[in-house]
């Protein structure tokens, strides 16, 4: 690779952390890599590598460092120009004094060759949120909903965020809107000053964009413009136009619910902001007649740029005459544009306004206005569920729009079948077949219908009008004229779970043998964990350690791996419904294709669930691994969310599951959820709980701190809960101490004595947080069961489970560490960037085994891993005698920790032809030109 030498704060790759300085003011450290040669240590024996099976080392990557250049991008007038991430500027941290981003400007093609509409299908298989609809012009692009899941499904499917000029919202709600914030983020940090978009949606887009300006600085772009509040009195009262080009005019029109009161009639009292849908009509220009050369010549034209303006629709002069010559005057009759509607009908609460609506009505087959005009839809695609959609009286609606295609794009049983991130899927298929014990079947294979989704999807009145179900890709095309229609030539192919073995098993036939392998584990963990008689012999599966040397017996048989830790008294005591952790989410920074941001769920079965931390998308990876049911069913039994820290890929999934989690308790005695973060968290959730209602109870991460949570649970709470703050980064005096709030307010009193219950009802002994070092405010946390009584009748000590959030290693968490279980430590970087992993107060993987080790935990779980490591990240095997990576969906039983670190070995067998690419590339791709 070239010589790299720029400063760090200009080309760290994006991040969607934002937050302000680093704690240690690392983060403008200069340094420069001077040897093109620069990779990682010729020693490291990754289990990340390419080429032939008995190669010791890998072939050096791409780069190491993430001090580079991108791909080159076409500019929209011509040229080129150097496409960095830049994530200093991303965070408004860049210098610069710059009141917000500009935004892109594409000279316009009115006479353009292709346009369509494309269902961007996200979240149709989990049912978490509305699918996106693209609308595609040859110089703009315009996407219409951005669920969570958004990012990855662009990336998945060479979709390319950069042309995005405008994002339209039908609802701003979790369901449309989650993924926004990330989108925004990633946005920000291309090219040399950044990208935006403008974001529309209704008066309620402004409670949004004042909840996301809490996280997201002012300088990054939110160019939102909200619609409705006025409205022109020469327009329909239930319309209004909001962009209005050559190109395209967009209108868009009101649905409010109607609820019944208790003397029968409707009223809008208990409106929410987020309850107003839209629907948007997309009306293309006339397609003007063809051109007829022999009227022109005979007006006195000559071949040139006039018969090009003519067909523009401008007059010109004629070439041998004194006149005028019209573009009537040479053109054959005009055909009206296609029109796309774009219909989001949520409830049956909405049907009734969205039957009434005057400005739709101009659309109708009967309507006068359609035979005078000519005017007809084309397609119309539906957002709604299908108990929304299959029901007679929305039937009927349909019908009255004529021959016109209808596109059912809302949650139907038969698209839970049908994974949307492809990549994801085949990658947790593999890793199941290989180890099903800590990989089980994803939920989509199996699928049940779903509480809000009705089971006659496959009723008949449907066919009657016209409609299809949608599929991810599925093109309706509206320019050139004579492709007007369908397109189904990029949906992707279906596949199963067997379509993947059988793929996987003929590309690496040696892998037939590894699921015997790793069960034998299981096999042999009962006699593991029973400590044989003195003086025999226990014979163990031996265990592929590359590099390490054979230690046998006299006897011939294995020792016991060089990992001899005592099996814990909580551990060999266990039972499969004490305790399992699933990760939800790797990877670092924002969503990639086979890593999603960062969340787990720790599953006590009957005493309930909590989140540890939970980043966009947590919800559908929720639904991705139990099925749509089984995931509503961890939602409602949540005892708390716990939050590390600010900065987005950790919290922005957040608000989807309040929402939801209130949805499916409504009518049912419930308490409100606890949520446990850091504060600038609660002024978002506080600001979005405007448009709806998310039913939390917020407590402040400092006042969970070890000495205050122990000072209230021994005593009664009588008066305010001050932490003691003497020993810790808060201290008065230190850098933190601004960042420390005065003794609790009677809110704060009111969430400790919540979390008093939540601790019982949990059957944890304890739960506080500790500070680390990433950025103010940042926090790890530490989690113990409370002591059990086995069948003998001898107390077991609870396990103990610590989270390390992001952080450099720091003797806080170590301290905190001390005889943990499961020790679950972040791992963002390879040991060879070290450099890097202190300037952005991160960990390399040596790092974060050796907080670990240090603290004598007995298993080190490794997660968010930087997305220059697509599948499986750098590692020295050597440290992995009492260490596991972590993978999306992976569970981990607490009765199965002591076999959890002799797996990876035998996962590598997968992994053996990937290669570790650079951090970024596959959003760069996504972002690149068209």
């Amino acid at each position: 690779m070239p010589q790299v030498a720029a400063p760090l704060r200009r080309l760290l790759p994006l991040s969607q952390t934002l937050a302000p300085a680093p704690l240690l003011h690392l983060s403008r450290r200069l340094f420069a890599f001077s040897s093109p040669s620069f990779g990682r240590p010729s020693s490291l024996l990754a289990l990340a590598y390419r080429g032939q099976p008995g190669r010791r080392h890998p072939q050096p990557r791409r780069g190491s460092s993430t001090l580079r250049k991108a791909p080159k991008e076409e500019m929209a007038g011509g040229g080129s120009k150097e496409v960095a991430f830049n994530r200093k500027r991303a965070e408004g941290n860049d210098g610069r004094q710059r009141g917000s981003m500009e935004l892109k400007t594409r000279k316009l093609n009115p006479v353009n060759t292709t346009c369509y509409v494309q269902i961007l299908g996200t979240g149709m298989d989990t049912q978490d949120t509305s699918p996106s609809i693209l609308l595609f012009f040859d110089k703009q692009r315009f996407i219409f909903n951005a669920g969570e899941g958004l990012q990855r499904f662009c990336t998945e499917h060479k979709i390319k965020l950069s042309k995005i000029d405008h994002i339209f919202l039908t609802r701003v709600c979790s369901e449309t809107a989650g993924g926004l914030p990330g989108l925004v983020l990633t946005l920000a940090g291309i090219g040399d000053e950044g990208m935006s978009v403008n974001i529309w949606g209704p008066s309620d887009l402004d409670f949004l964009a004042g909840a996301m300006k809490s996280f997201i600085p002012n300088r990054a772009m939110l160019h939102t413009h909200s619609f409705g509040a006025e409205r022109n009195a020469s327009q329909p009262k239930d319309s209004v136009i909001i962009l209005d080009d050559e190109v395209v005019r967009i209108s868009a029109m009101f649905v409010k619910p109607k609820y019944h009161n208790g003397a029968g009639s409707l009223n809008d009292i208990d409106l929410k902001p987020g309850d107003t849908a839209i629907v948007y009509a997309c009306e293309l220009p006339e397609i003007k007649g063809k051109f007829d050369p022999a009227k022109a010549a005979a007006l006195g034209l000559k071949p040139g740029p006039k018969y090009r303006e003519l067909q523009l629709g401008n007059s010109v002069q004629s070439d041998q005459f004194d006149e005028m010559v019209h573009p009537s005057d040479v053109l054959g009759p005009s055909i009206p544009g296609p029109i796309v509607l774009l219909v989001d009908c949520p409830t049956q609460y909405h049907m009734a306004e969205l039957f009434s609506l005057q400005s739709l009505s101009f659309f109708f087959e009967e309507s006068l206005d359609q035979r005078e005009s000519g005017k007809k839809v084309n397609c119309i695609i539906h957002l709604g569920p299908s108990s929304v959609t299959k029901a007679a009286d929305y039937q009927n609606w349909m019908k009255r729009f004529g021959a016109t295609q209808h596109i059912m794009a809302g949650h139907e049983i038969k698209n839970m079948e049908i994974p949307i991130l492809k990549g994801s899927a085949r990658i947790s298929s593999r890793l199941n077949y290989v180890c099903p014990q800590l990989f089980p079947s994803s939920g989509f294979w199996s699928v049940k219908p779903a509480n809000d989704v009705m089971e006659n999807d496959k009723g008949t009145s449907s066919e009657a009008c016209g409609s299809v179900s949608a599929q991810n890709l599925l093109k309706f095309h509206l320019r050139p004229y004579a492709q007007l229609g369908l397109d189904s030539a990029s949906i992707p192919s279906l596949f199963t779970y067997k379509d993947i073995v059988e793929e996987l098993v003929s590309e690496i036939p040696e892998v037939r043998e590894v699921p015997e392998q790793v069960r034998k584990f299981w096999q042999n963990n009962a006699n593991i964990k029973n400590i044989p008689p003195a003086g025999s012999r226990m014979l163990i599966v031996e265990e592929p350690w590359i590099g390490q040397k054979s230690d046998k017996l006299d006897d011939g048989s294995q020792k016991h791996p060089r990992d001899n830790q005592e099996i814990p008294s909580c551990v060999e005591d266990a039972t499969r419904e004490d305790m399992e952790i699933t990760f939800l989410g790797t990877g670092s920074s924002q969503p990639s294709k086979y890593r999603n941001v960062s969340s787990i769920y720790i599953n006590l079965f009957a005493q309930g669930g909590i989140l540890v931390d939970c980043g966009e998308a947590t919800l559908g990876q929720l639904k991705r691994r139990f099925g749509v049911n089984g995931a509503d069913e961890a939602v409602k039994s949540l005892r708390c969310i716990w939050i590390s820290h600010i900065h987005a890929d950790h919290h922005t999934g957040l608000a989807r599951v309040l929402a939801l989690r209130s949805k499916l308790l409504r009518g049912m005695p419930h308490k409100p959820l606890l949520v446990i973060g850091p504060r600038p968290l609660e002024r978002f959730l506080n600001a979005y709980s405007t448009l709806e209602d998310l039913d939390m109870q917020f407590l402040d991460c400092r006042h969970t701190l070890k000495p205050s949570v122990e000072a209230f649970l021994n005593e009664n709470i009588t008066g305010p809960a001050t932490p003691q703050l003497e020993n810790t980064m808060f201290a008065p005096g230190s850098r933190m101490e601004n960042y420390n709030r005065k003794p609790a307010s009677p809110r704060d009193t009111t969430a400790l004595a919540n979390f008093k219950e939540v601790l019982q009802e949990s059957g944890l002994e304890i739960l506080y947080s500790v500070p680390v070092v990433h950025c103010p405010q940042a926090f790890g946390v530490v989690l113990r069961a409370s002591e059990k009584v086995n069948s003998a009748g001898k107390a077991i000590p609870g396990w103990k489970v610590v989270y390390s959030g992001d952080t450099r290693p720091c003797p806080a968490l170590i301290d905190a560490s001390r005889d943990a279980t499961v020790l679950i430590h972040e791992a963002t970087f390879e040991d060879s960037m070290k450099d890097e992993a202190i300037a952005r107060n991160h960990s390399t993987t040596k790092e974060a085994i050796e907080v670990g080790t240090s603290a004598g935990a007995y298993r080190i779980i490794l997660t968010h891993f930087s997305q220059r490591y697509p599948k499986i990240p750098v590692i020295e095997e050597v440290d992995m005698e009492k260490t596991c990576i972590a993978f999306d969906l992976m569970s981990v039983n607490l009765a199965d920790l002591p076999v959890l670190p002799k797996v990876l070995p035998h996962l590598k067998v997968l992994f053996k032809d990937e290669l570790v690419v650079e951090e970024a590339d596959e959003m760069q791709e996504a972002a690149a030109v068209y």
